[in-house]
């Protein structure tokens, strides 16, 4: 039986959160975060991963509220997370476009130290000038050599790692030696990073974190199956969830690599209640909070770059074609490619569906994954693991932070009486939890490889 690993992710980034519910609480407060990690520790989760957003995007020249805007900076909270938990690993999001290796490769070292080796880091790539308004390079750098950057990023930050052996800090009162000589030299020329100098910080229990990636692109396949350990997937539907798990599995084969030295999680939703009638109903509800008459319009204008503010949401899609070339929507990657074809294919839907504005933009990204009684969710869980369709989830609750209580209370016991989900933590890394080769993952490939789109 194929074992299901479960990751959960606190919203901060995308309108993914109910913020009105009476029961939502802070998104900023460390007691949201404290809570919820808690709550997945206790269910035996692998991680707990933050996104992260470099802007406050903007909807017309004005803050887009319908996101979550003002979340703390991901590793600080997530070694504060690290004092309150024993097992849990530890993810975050932090970019590799306005960031340098240096600083970020110690950052994750210290998270790893701290946590006891439960550090992971989704490598990504900024790709517009509006977010790189807030940096000083701004909005310089071409797509592709954002690309190209972040692979060599990721190169330079195993070699900062490297640049330690186990055997370098030896502190020894008698000869007053506390560590070797040359512990911590390093040097990389690169086209992006001319750097040489003393790493300060001995690796961790992993000596590398683990490395996450997120992209869908063929090149982003392409750095998952060389360099990724855990890819994070927008396939939470079996029939594309299985192409996309086969072809990037099939790849690691090309770089002496083995199916189980990666794992493909999608990220889901999951709706529960007594009964699958009460699970639906919510779950109805749910979707129309999270797409308002108001979102409905601007997800629209996001892809039609066009002011639709006179639509009816009720009502159907406009009549005019879209402005391919306008963005109403600024620093928010979703909508920012082949916006053009995104509106043929929502116009057929809706066509074929009958739906009007905000049930298209509902069906198209505001349905939870499993919906049911606890048991419904439980098999369909197993199920898309049986069948190969992921390795696993990374769930993302529609309440902060008591949305995944459910699972975790009334889910995963199910999984466990099933046989297919862990009884209790048999390691204490996120390497052990994974299933990953301990010690180094491998050595990044040179930097003409793409990193993840």
């Amino acid at each position: 039986m194929r074992q299901i690993h479960l990751a959960a992710q606190l919203p901060g980034i995308h309108n993914v959160t109910v913020w009105s519910d009476p029961r939502s609480e802070s998104q900023i407060a460390i007691d949201s975060f404290v809570r919820l990690a808690r709550t997945v520790e206790r269910g035996k989760f692998d991680f707990f991963f933050l996104a992260e957003g470099l802007r406050m995007r903007e909807h017309k020249g004005q803050v887009y509220d319908l996101d979550i805007a003002g979340r703390p900076e991901n590793l600080t909270v997530l070694s504060a997370l690290a004092a309150v938990t024993t097992h849990l690993g530890l993810a975050a999001t932090v970019n590799a476009t306005y960031n340098e290796p240096y600083e970020v490769a110690r950052r994750f070292a210290t998270l790893d130290h701290l946590s006891g080796g439960r550090a992971a880091w989704n490598v990504v790539t900024s790709h517009d000038a509006f977010t790189g308004e807030n940096f000083r390079r701004g909005g310089f750098l071409p797509e592709a050599d954002r690309y190209s950057r972040a692979a060599e990023f990721l190169s330079v930050a195993r070699v900062l790692w490297d640049s330690w052996a186990a055997d370098d800090l030896r502190p020894d009162a008698a000869s007053g030696v506390f560590a070797r000589a040359g512990a911590g030299r390093f040097a990389h020329r690169g086209r992006h990073f001319d750097i040489a100098g003393r790493f300060t910080t001995p690796p961790g229990p992993q000596e590398h974190p683990v490395i996450i990636q997120s992209g869908e692109s063929d090149a982003g396949r392409a750095f998952a199956a060389s360099e990724a350990e855990v890819v994070f997937s927008k396939h939470n539907r079996l029939d594309a969830a299985r192409d996309f798990y086969r072809d990037v599995k099939r790849r690691l084969a090309s770089y002496g690599r083995s199916p189980d030295d990666l794992l493909i999680l999608p990220t889901a939703n999951a709706v529960v209640a007594d009964t699958d009638a009460e699970a639906a109903a919510y779950a109805d509800e749910i979707a129309r909070d999270l797409v308002s008459p108001q979102t409905a319009i601007a997800h629209l204008e996001a892809v039609w770059g066009r002011d639709l503010s006179a639509y009816d949401p009720d009502g159907p899609l406009p009549g005019i074609e879209p402005q391919d070339d306008a963005h109403f929507l600024k620093g928010h990657s979703v909508f920012r490619r082949d916006r053009a074809a995104t509106a043929r294919q929502w116009r057929k839907l809706a066509a074929e569906r009958g739906l009007s504005i905000r049930e298209l933009v509902i069906e198209v990204g505001g349905r939870p994954t499993f919906v049911g009684s606890p048991r419904t969710v439980a098999d369909a869980i197993d199920h898309f693991v049986q069948m190969e369709g992921a390795d696993g989830f990374v769930l993302v609750p529609h309440l902060t932070p008591g949305g995944l209580d459910d699972v975790v209370d009334r889910v995963v016991p199910l999984l466990q009486e099933k046989g297919s989900f862990r009884a209790d933590y048999t390691g204490t890394t996120l390497r052990n939890h994974l299933g990953l080769r301990s010690g180094a993952p491998r050595r990044a490939v040179n930097e003409q490889k793409e990193s993840p789109a």
